[in-house]
């Protein structure tokens, strides 16, 4: 019985053998992995065989196990010894694109109407009428207020009775001063009493243009200045004041704010810039005459705060003529349509404005651009397939390419995919990009060789 358990054992033994034989033959780990996995199986049952054997007996199986361990576990290190290096990281690579651009500036910068309107009224009263709804778009003309006209009308026919009592002291002294002439010439009476009637004819004329100029008086306040109209075309904002309320009118600073207008289209926008963005500028030809208004005006682009692109375009109209002293900027200014009132005063928006004359310069996808520290670099690929190091002064972005200023030659071939898996001075499998990159390169090219 106890031999026909050690043939058994010796069995399993041989087929642990024969297990780490084919462990030492595969290639790969995966391979190594699962046979291992399936040896471990069979010295585990070896080993509960073992335990029911005697002592002795336990001792050599023991023996026999761990000699079966050391033949599979050499085989295992012979496979992975002549095991094959792996196969050189394939990488896709791409030449520069070549084309003109501009660099660009940005600023950030607020919307402000062209015209605002502060709605006060000249004149002192009670509220009577609202004519429009708050935040409504008004036109020049529109009616905004009416304060109450009773009091108005009662002045301006006081005024007209006044005028009516003046003009007719003024026939009297006329008719007077007739009587007058004719006495003086018949010496009855004296020269002082002709000079006096004269004199009083003269008052009474000044009365009446007095009384003429109180009358107009009254009808603007009557007709125009009880009703309270918009001087612009714009939005309106909320009304400040109730119907039923006392408005103070006149000219000093305590009158009562209505309401106010701001004009929608066009608009402005304010920004400032340094001096030595405005000192770049000046020295572009031409630069100066465009960027101080006039009828021309440099195109700029703005977009807002959640959008993309700079879709929204332009021009300069007025740049300050001096510049602050304390921050070292000047203030600049642009003009946008507005017509269907997206931007609103005091709205922030970022705008670009060109920075250089056009030039040519080299572009590639941002995801070909790694960072060391403060220093970004791209890995190029030279002739003998092997990853090279290169840093590099980036520009602008441009159409989804990033604008590289300095450190790149036009012949470099940059990888644009696999830049995780390579690494300088390893040799590389490189594989042309086929994408809008390349073909964009190619198109150029064949105009270039056509020009």
């Amino acid at each position: 019985m106890a031999m026909a358990k050690a043939a058994s054992h010796a069995a399993l033994l041989s087929k642990a053998a024969s297990h780490a034989a084919l462990l030492s033959k595969a290639g790969s780990h995966a391979a190594l992995l699962s046979k291992a996995a399936s040896l471990a199986a069979v010295l585990g049952r070896a080993a509960r065989s073992a335990a029911r054997l005697t002592k002795r007996r336990r001792s050599g199986a023991a023996v026999l196990i761990a000699m079966a361990l050391a033949a599979a576990l050499a085989g295992c290190g012979q496979g992975q010894q002549h095991g094959s290096a792996p196969p050189p990281p394939t990488v896709t690579v791409m030449t520069p694109v070549q084309r003109t651009v501009v660099d660009h500036d940005e600023y950030v910068g607020r919307f402000v109407a062209v015209d605002s309107v502060e709605v006060r009224s000249r004149v002192s009263g009670y509220l009577a009428e609202i004519h429009f709804i708050d935040g409504q778009l008004v036109k020049k003309g529109d009616l905004l207020f009416v304060i109450d006209h009773r009091p108005f009308q009662i002045a301006l026919e006081q005024m007209r009775a006044n005028l009516a009592q003046a003009r007719a002291n003024l026939a009297f002294t006329e008719a007077d001063l007739a009587r007058g002439q004719e006495l003086l010439r018949n010496k009855t009476i004296t020269e002082q009493s002709y000079d006096q009637r004269m004199q009083a004819k003269r008052v009474a004329e000044a009365s009446v243009a007095a009384q003429e100029a109180m009358v107009h008086s009254a009808e603007l306040d009557l007709n125009e200045y009880s009703e309270l109209r918009a001087a612009i075309d714009g939005r309106i904002g909320d009304r400040r004041v109730s119907v039923g309320n006392l408005v103070i009118g006149g000219n000093n600073n305590n009158t009562t704010l209505l309401a106010t207008v701001v004009s929608v289209d066009p608009i402005r926008f304010e920004f400032t810039f340094d001096e030595a963005s405005y000192l770049r500028y000046q020295r572009f030809a031409g630069m100066s005459k465009e960027m101080g208004g006039g009828t021309g005006g440099l195109p700029v682009a703005l977009k807002l705060l959640d959008e993309p692109d700079f879709k929204h375009v332009g021009k300069m109209d007025f740049v300050d003529n001096v510049i602050d002293r304390s921050s070292g900027t000047i203030r600049g200014r642009a003009v946008f349509a507005n017509p269907d009132g997206l931007f609103t005063p005091g709205m922030f928006g970022r705008l670009r404005v060109a920075g250089s004359p056009p030039y040519t310069a080299l572009l590639i996808p941002d995801a070909a651009i790694g960072t060391e520290q403060a220093r970004k670099y791209v890995l190029v690929v030279d002739d003998g397939g092997v990853a090279r190091q290169k840093y590099v002064a980036l520009g602008q972005l441009d159409d989804g390419l990033r604008v590289i200023k300095g450190g790149l030659a036009p012949t470099d071939r940059v990888i644009v995919d696999g830049l995780m898996r390579a690494r300088p001075g390893v040799k590389v499998k490189a594989e042309e990009k086929g994408g809008p990159a390349a073909s964009s390169v190619a198109k150029e090219a064949a105009q270039a060789k056509a020009e």
